[in-house]
């Protein structure tokens, strides 16, 4: 799944602790900063730990005021890791 993420979410460590739940919950992808400001994130992995990624990323890190996430089915992609882009 692809989500963009709005709201204060660049410049308070969201990229840094969405790769940290991410690892956590064995998922491969990224997140990046959009011109737009705000964060794009690629989540790869078992459905239920892609929804359980999207769950806390309505909510974020302590410093983040999320005000929206959008979502977009992807095709599988086999990546190795979670990047921060």
């Amino acid at each position: 799944m692809r989500y963009r993420v709005s709201g204060k979410v660049q410049g308070v460590f969201f990229r840094a602790s969405t790769r940290f739940e991410a690892e956590r919950l064995k998922l491969t992808g990224y997140a990046k900063n959009l011109p737009d400001g705000r964060v794009e994130v690629l989540a790869c992995g078992e459905a239920d730990a892609v929804e359980q990624l999207r769950i806390w990323l309505t909510r974020g890190p302590a410093q983040a005021r999320v005000e929206g996430v959008s979502s977009e089915p992807v095709p599988a992609q086999e990546l190795a890791e979670f990047t921060i882009r």
